[in-house]
């Protein structure tokens, strides 16, 4: 009787036993974003080329960012990759050895990144671009000859984290129905906003760069790194608030990187290393993906932690003695950008604000 009750019933109505997993999609992200990440820093870790850190930064920050998985868009990324290395290395070969040329073409070239960028440009290129022109000038000091040797390493770096990114959407993708959100939503013509918004990122961030580049802080290039990011998504509005969210996101991170180190001086193993990064990214995942008070912190402390253990666990590292220097360096580079677009936005913009008003 049971099985006859069992027939009649319609196959569109037995749910599959996988419908309560292909409906969560919280689920599916914290696991996409948890496997992602734990595949760059296998791979990253385990190889450890030049500039391999920037393979798992990337991989985080396209994952936290939610990009959309492969779409016709995306025949884009290799042209993004080439266009943002052969940047770099234009600054590198050509432009470097003149500051009074390299100087002003780089505040030219942030402010266009950053105005692309808040005109809903592509994420990728934006970002790709802004880590070539801060990266490859200040790993070119460490040996000239070697500028086109580091160019290439981004390059490969950056599409390494493009493919693991997109391996981790096919192996995780959306549930059907889900929303789509495009790439990207460019808004051709000028844009005043965006003007304002890209050229106060540019009077905030150039005198960072500029500072690293000329008194060759090599040692500290994860720290301009990491607020190079920040100032992608940074609210230019919020001020110092913004600065105090940026620095309790990197306290956050640091805590978690200290706490990753130790253990696995614990435990020095490729496979508790696995596992320890897979469980601590979908805590993270687990922060990111919910409607917690933490959750608006946890994105900026997952790149944090990465960039901090990317310094900890690279040749001749002596985790000990150079993590409070990255934690404070990586902290005050968090308050910089908050406080500088605070000061830019106050001192810059103000007076202007004030005569439009009625």
């Amino acid at each position: 009787m049971s099985t006859e009750a069992a027939t009649d019933t319609p196959a569109a109505e037995q749910p599959p036993r996988s419908a309560s997993w292909a409906m969560d999609l919280r689920t599916t992200r914290m696991l996409r974003f948890a496997v992602g990440s734990t595949l760059a820093a296998a791979i990253a870790y385990v190889y450890e080329w030049p500039l391999f850190f920037v393979t798992p930064v990337l991989t985080i920050a396209f994952l936290t960012k939610d990009i959309p998985g492969f779409t016709p868009q995306k025949r884009n990324l290799i042209a993004y990759v080439s266009g943002a290395v052969l940047l770099g290395l234009l600054f590198t070969l050509f432009l470097q050895p003149f500051p009074m040329v390299y100087v002003p073409l780089l505040g030219l070239v942030l402010f266009n990144i950053y105005y692309l960028i808040n005109r809903r440009g592509p994420f990728i290129f934006a970002l790709m671009s802004l880590l070539a022109v801060i990266i490859l000038p200040m790993m070119s000091m460490a040996d000239e000859q070697l500028a086109l040797g580091f160019a290439l390493y981004f390059g490969f770096s950056a599409c390494l984290a493009i493919v693991i990114y997109t391996i981790a959407h096919g192996l995780f993708p959306d549930p059907p129905g889900t929303p789509v959100p495009p790439d990207y939503e460019f808004q051709p013509g000028y844009s005043e906003p965006a003007a304002q918004a890209a050229l106060k990122s540019t009077l905030a961030v150039l005198p960072l760069v500029v500072l690293f580049i000329s008194f060759e802080f090599l040692g500290q290039l994860l720290a301009v790194v990491y607020a190079g990011i920040l100032s992608l998504t940074a609210e230019h509005s919020a001020g110092w608030a913004m600065g105090m969210k940026l620095l309790k996101s990197t306290l956050l991170g640091g805590i978690a990187a200290i706490a990753v180190y130790w253990l696995l001086v614990a435990v020095p193993e490729m496979h508790f290393f696995l596992i320890l990064w897979f469980v601590t990214m979908l805590i993270f995942a687990r922060f990111i993906y919910s409607d917690h008070p933490l959750s608006k912190y946890m994105g900026s402390a997952a790149v944090a932690m990465t960039i901090l253990v990317s310094g900890a666990l690279g040749p001749e590292a002596d985790f000990v003695g150079k993590i409070i220097i990255r934690v404070v360096m990586i902290c005050l580079a968090a308050l910089y950008v908050g406080a500088a677009l605070a000061v830019v936005d106050r001192y810059f913009f103000s007076a202007k604000k004030e005569s439009q008003d009625p």
